[in-house]
Order: structure tokens, then C-alpha cells, then sequence
């Protein structure tokens, strides 16, 4: 029996639990694709399912999707240097949004002379061996590490995924040339207690009671919350904090997950770092998150009581970052958050059954009845029967089921579409967990992908800019969604441009000479507009379903048909055609959709 370094290290992958590889390959994966039909021959279901992906970026978008989904690793292959460079921004957003993923790259052959089974044996195999080819990813990943045997391939692969898996949780880049990977071995596995991950850390007892007393004797307490709901369990604990400390409030600066549910009356929505409270409060947590506030356009009081515990309260990878904490902590934040609310039980029940907690309770009601009023509002149509973005996704909330999961990338639109939608199950709201614009075609089918495969196939809505779905290869996403029969509906922001570098350029030259121009003079239109839908339905061999609407009477009518499609298994594609506001939220996290 042919036993190679290729076939076994699908074996690691799947004793190790990952159970999809998103593949991209080329002329370095001979013994990777011998291993591929072999194990699919022999393993009899015991093997990672094969993902053909056209685009890299897709590939690893997929697999950031579906890990973020789940918690779950995933596997990506690519084709030496340029396979690595293809995934572009996608490395980026995978180690922001801190997904466990493996990323594996073959190398050029380094025998020349058929010394070894996997020698070179094509012209590319000169071009394409390049000095150091971990570098192109390396500030990026976890960890990198090259396969130069066989023998010991299963540790390389399990050593790579415990980084992946430990936090702060990342992508990891392991590579090997081809000769390595044909080496033949006698079959093995390793005893997997030996290779888990590290254990949540949690907060020290001081840690714990210094926090709890001092959001306990707070006037104006605040939750600074950006990752957590990552850990979906961390959603719950989050709301028991809110309900033990009635008048506390959580604000979401990060926007990656659904954090906080939006029908508890401490929410106050999703805003990138500048909001009232954070002016207002004495004492604010800051957990699990990246950038809670923006300097130059809103920071707490010179008095506020700060502290922050986060898997990264450093922010390592980031060159500049600190905030005015009192205390700093690195912990899990559902470990942090179940400690805070057992010591609050325990040792202040008293205090916070007071009368000032429960008159603190109604005028929190109070505000949040009036701050979906509000919203409510905003959900306009004109004269004309144009709508904006807080119209549509007034509908998309009305109209999807309602257990959707919302897979969103609308940069400067991403406040109003959080408004409307308003999510409130965790786990139903994943955003792009970094600046990287195009992840959230791939993302979209990863996810979808996941609750299909190991949750309640759950219907998944993806709401990106226009500039953000060209960023996303969509001839690469939707042939994907039809060739594994992935459906999903995508809603496409049609604001005829990037509007994120204009909002950029005014906050700095409010008064300048890009101020009092056309966005074609500013390079940012995409007059006159592509067909978005026509793209997707085109890759898809004429599929799927498309459509463009322009008015609410359109969009009344074409949204319900779009849906019942995803309903029955075939992707959809609306393009809504927006008027209006034109991002007032701020802190767009890249160049727009």
C-alpha cells in the first residue's frame, strides 16, 4: 500500500477535526491530488470533503467563514509563491478576525536531476522558487513552518493547528516542497491529547473584584464589546452582566459578531468608536475588542475608570495601539464575564436589588423603547419611491427567516444595516473581522457551508457594497454556490461607488478641493454602474436568480421571489439601487462598498 507524507497529512487533518479543504491547485500538489483519490477511494466518508475554489482569496474567505461559523479549523491549499499571494486581503481578515485556519503551500522542487520521486519536471518550477516564500504571510499567521520530511508531517500539522487554535486564535502557514511530500512512510498517528490547544485564561481575584466594584459603584457604567460574541456561550454571560448591573449599557465598537442582543434594553447598537456614551460614562469595560473608540472624534472623560480584558490586550501585531486602562488583563472574555457575574451574585445581590438599580432599570427601558422608535423612523421611502439602506434592510429583516444569519461587509452602510436588522440570536451576525474588503462572497458560502454541514441549515444573507462585491471575484463565488449547491442571497449596496475615501478625505480636508467635486472627479465612481446580478448569474452558467430594483414597489416585489429562490436551493443575487444617506455611522473599515 502507497503510504506518502501527502496522504497522511490529510490524516492529520482529519483526526485533528478539520473536515473541509478549500483547494486551489497547481503543478506543485502532484502527491497532494494522488492522496486527494486515494482517500476518497479507501476512506469511505473518513476524509476531508474537497472544495474546488477558482480564487484563493474565495477559498480562504470560505474557510475563515465556516470557522468563524463553528470554531472549527479549516484547511486551504494553495500553489507555491503566487497561490500564496492570490490570497491577498483574505490572509489580512483571517488574522484580524482572528480565524483558525491552515493555510498549506507546495514549494518549488529543490532537485533538479531526478534525484528524488517529485524532481522538476516543468519550466514554471525555475520561475517559481523564490527566496523565502513564508515571508509574503508570515506578519500575518500564527505560525509558519516548513514540512522537510515526512516522517514527522502529522506533529508539523498538529503543532500548526494548536497555534491556530490557541488564543489569540489565527490563520498558520505550513509549506513543503514537493519531494518531501512524495516521501513514502509506514502508516502512524499520534495520540491527540498530547496536541489541544491552551485553556481559556481567566481573571485573577483581584482582577475580578476590582472590575465588579467598580461597574457596581458606577454612575454611568459602560461594555465596550467587539469579538466576544465570538464564543457564542460569551453572548449570554454578557446579557447577566447587563441584567445583574441594571443600568449598565454595551456598546459594539467592532462589529465582527453578534456581541450583545439588540432587544435587551442596555443595547446601544453597533458604532465604530464614536457614540455619546462613550463621553458620558465613569467607568467603562473594554472586552474582546480592537479599537473602541477614535481619539480625534470621541474619548472617554480624563476621570473615567478604565479596564480591559481582551486575548490580546497588547494588540501584538498592531505597531500603535494603547488605551488609558487602570488594569489590563489577558483573558478569555466568557471565562472573565462568568466570573464578574458569580462574584456579583454572591457578594453584592443586596446592594444591586436597591431602589437606585431598579429606577436605573426603567429609565434604560425607557431609552431603549425611544432608540428603536428612532430606528423605525429612519426605514423611509421618498417621493419617488427611492429607498436607502435603512428601508431595505427593514424588509430583509421583515421578509428572511427568522433565524437568518446575516454575513455582512456594507462598510460605511455596515450602522444602518445593524440598526434594522438588530440581531439578536448569537452567532447570526458575522462581519468581515478585518479591513480587507471582499471577504464576505467567500464568507457568505462558508458559513453557509457549515450550518448545512454541522448546524440547522440556517438561510444566509449577505449584504456587501457594490465596490466591496467586485473586490469578492464573484465569478469565482458563484460558480462555487452552484457547482456545490451552496445557496445563499446576496443583497449588493448599489451606491455607485466607494463612498469610504471620500468620507476619509473629509474628515481631514473637510473644506479642501476633493470637498467640492463630483465623485467622478474623485476617481471613487463606477458610473455607469456594472450589472452585479448579471455577473453572478454568468459565473453560475445562467443559474441562479437576478435581479435589480430601484424603487420600494420594485423591491416589494422582487425581494420575496429572490428568497423563495434561496428557499429552494438556488443562490440570488438583488441589486438594490440605493438613494440617500450616505453613511453617516463612520469608520469605514476599508475603501467602501
Amino acid at each position: 500500500m502507497v503510504y506518502t507524507a501527502s496522504f497522511a497529512f490529510f490524516e492529520a487533518l482529519w483526526e485533528a477535526g478539520v473536515r473541509n479543504v478549500f483547494v486551489n491547485l497547481g503543478s506543485d500538489h502532484p502527491s497532494i491530488i494522488e492522496a486527494i483519490v486515494k482517500g476518497q477511494n479507501e476512506k469511505k466518508g473518513q476524509f476531508p470533503k474537497i472544495v474546488t475554489c477558482p480564487n484563493e482569496m474565495v477559498a480562504l474567505s470560505m474557510a475563515d467563514g465556516y470557522a468563524r461559523f463553528t470554531g472549527k479549523p479549516q484547511c486551504v491549499i494553495v500553489h507555491v509563491d503566487v497561490g500564496t499571494q492570490g490570497l491577498g486581503a483574505a490572509v489580512h481578515n483571517a488574522s484580524c478576525g482572528r480565524a483558525p485556519v491552515l493555510i498549506f503551500a507546495g514549494l518549488s522542487p529543490y532537485t533538479i536531476e531526478g534525484e528524488m520521486r517529485g524532481s522538476r519536471t516543468e519550466y514554471i518550477h525555475w520561475i517559481q522558487d523564490v527566496p523565502d516564500q513564508k515571508q509574503i504571510v508570515a506578519q500575518y499567521c500564527r505560525y509558519t513552518g516548513e514540512i522537510k520530511t515526512g516522517k514527522n508531517v502529522k506533529q508539523m500539522v498538529n503543532r500548526a493547528l494548536s497555534f491556530a487554535m490557541s488564543d489569540p486564535k489565527g490563520p498558520v502557514y505550513l509549506y513543503g516542497a514537493r519531494e518531501p511530500m512524495e516521501e513514502d512512510l509506514a502508516p502512524y498517528q499520534l495520540q491527540l491529547d498530547y496536541w489541544r490547544p491552551i485553556e481559556p485564561s481567566a481573571l485573577p481575584p483581584s482582577g475580578v473584584e476590582n472590575i465588579a466594584e467598580a461597574l457596581v459603584n458606577a454612575q454611568e457604567p459602560l461594555v465596550i464589546a467587539g469579538y466576544t460574541g465570538r464564543n457564542h456561550a460569551a453572548v449570554q454571560e454578557l446579557v447577566n452582566l447587563a441584567d445583574n448591573v441594571k443600568g449598565l449599557r454595551v456598546l459594539d465598537t467592532g462589529g465582527s459578531d453578534m456581541c450583545f442582543p439588540a432587544n435587551h434594553p442596555a443595547w446601544l447598537g453597533l458604532r465604530y468608536g464614536n457614540d455619546p456614551s462613550i463621553k458620558t460614562a465613569d467607568v467603562i469595560l473594554v472586552i474582546d475588542c480592537d479599537v473602541p473608540w477614535i481619539n480625534t472624534q470621541c474619548h472617554p472623560k480624563d476621570t473615567t475608570k478604565i479596564f480591559h480584558v481582551d486575548v490580546d490586550p497588547l494588540k501584538q501585531q498592531m505597531p500603535v495601539f494603547y488605551l488609558n486602562a487602570i488594569q489590563r488583563y489577558r483573558a478569555d472574555s466568557y471565562t472573565s464575564l462568568s466570573q464578574l457575574n458569580a462574584y456579583l451574585e454572591t457578594n453584592l445581590k443586596d446592594k444591586l436589588s436597591s431602589e437606585l438599580f431598579t429606577s436605573r432599570w426603567s429609565a434604560l427601558q425607557q431609552s431603549h423603547k425611544e432608540k428603536l422608535e428612532t430606528i423605525a423612523s429612519e426605514a423611509t421611502v421618498d417621493d419617488q419611491g427611492h429607498f436607502a439602506t435603512p428601508y431595505l434592510c427593514s424588509q430583509l429583516k421583515a421578509l428572511c427567516p427568522n433565524d437568518t444569519i446575516w454575513a455582512i461587509e456594507a462598510v460605511t452602510q455596515t450602522g444602518f444595516v445593524a440598526d434594522q436588522i438588530q440581531a439578536t440570536l448569537p452567532g447570526s451576525w458575522i462581519n468581515c473581522g478585518g479591513g480587507g474588503l471582499g471577504w464576505s462572497g467567500g464568507g457568505a458560502l462558508g458559513i453557509k457551508l457549515a450550518t448545512d454541514t454541522e448546524g440547522k441549515k440556517q438561510f444566509v444573507c449577505q449584504i456587501v457594497g457594490d465596490g466591496t462585491y467586485l473586490f469578492s471575484v464573484p465569478g469565482s463565488v458563484y460558480w462555487i454556490s452552484q457547482r456545490y449547491n451552496i445557496p445563499i442571497l446576496t443583497v449588493v449596496l448599489n451606491n455607485k461607488g466607494w463612498n469610504a475615501p471620500k468620507r476619509s478625505l473629509l474628515l481631514v480636508h473637510p473644506d479642501g478641493e476633493g470637498s467640492k467635486v463630483s465623485n467622478e472627479e474623485l476617481n471613487i465612481s463606477f458610473a455607469p454602474t456594472p450589472d452585479y446580478s448579471g455577473i453572478a448569474k454568468a459565473a453560475s452558467g445562467g443559474e441562479i436568480w437576478a435581479g435589480h430594483a430601484s424603487t420600494a414597489e420594485e423591491l416589494g416585489k422582487l425581494l420575496p421571489e429572490a428568497i423563495k429562490s434561496v428557499l429552494s436551493g438556488k443562490s440570488a443575487v438583488l441589486d438594490a439601487h440605493l438613494e440617500g444617506p450616505e453613511g453617516k455611522y463612520g469608520g469605514g473599515k476599508g475603501r467602501l462598498g
